[in-house]
């Protein structure tokens, strides 16, 4: 399939989202694929809104690509939700402010605080919520389609650009001028919790710097581990 017809896909199925689904809406974490869709939201004028979770740890060049983001697409507000104030200090409070680094189980405590219960406020109410997942990206990402029901919220999930490749991704950046996080040009191709993201090495996986302390082939969050 050529780009031009993997382009095609997207726009199309951005528009049967929007016209199928609503109300919908598009998980921003402001990488290179969000911005993608941000832009091919924008610019087809599908009805889909868009969200981001401010964790309270993300990277600085996240916060300033979040207002630039907001500058170039006016049209397209992002809401922002965070996690909850009590259940963050009380984790804080109790085993630390890096306590994820000591062990998965508080690792995964850590992003079910300042992830996963925020994600589901944002979904509370959808019919279907759209995200940048590719197929490439992870060992645990292989076997997604474009389309699954999302059984642990209740609701459609859909991956627009499933079968894009890193290559697509960037030509498509670039050749719109559209903003990204300055974090990817110092070997950071996934970003996420300043803490917990680190660059990566030629030739390591593009996942590689997510909680590079455990296993890559079980590591989530669990905003996208089916249930």
């Amino acid at each position: 399939m050529t780009f031009e017809e993997k382009l095609a896909e997207t726009i199309a199925l951005l528009h049967k989202i929007a016209g199928e689904f609503s109300p919908a809406v598009f998980a921003n974490s402001f990488g290179a694929e969000d911005m993608v869709i941000t832009d091919l939201i924008a610019k087809s004028q599908a009805n889909i809104d868009i969200f981001s979770l401010d964790t309270g740890r993300l990277p600085a060049q996240t916060y300033a690509l979040m207002q630039k983001s907001a500058e170039q697409y006016p049209s397209q507000p992002i809401k922002v939700f965070f996690p909850q104030t009590a259940a963050t200090e009380n984790f804080v409070n109790q085993h630390g402010i890096n306590a994820f680094y000591e062990s998965v189980e508080l690792r995964k405590a850590c992003c079910q605080i300042r992830k996963i219960e925020p994600l589901k406020r944002a979904l509370a109410g959808k019919k279907a919520w759209v995200t940048g997942l590719r197929r490439e990206q992870s060992p645990t990402r292989t076997d997604l389609g474009n389309q699954e029901y999302d059984s642990g919220n209740g609701l459609e999930k859909f991956n627009p650009l499933i079968e894009w490749t890193e290559k697509e991704v960037w030509a498509y950046l670039r050749d719109n001028n559209i903003p990204y996080n300055a974090l990817h040009d110092q070997h950071y191709p996934s970003i996420g919790c300043e803490p917990c993201t680190r660059a990566i090495s030629i030739g390591e996986d593009v996942r590689a710097g997510r909680w590079w302390w455990e296993d890559p082939a079980n590591k989530e969050c669990g905003l996208h581990v089916k249930k």
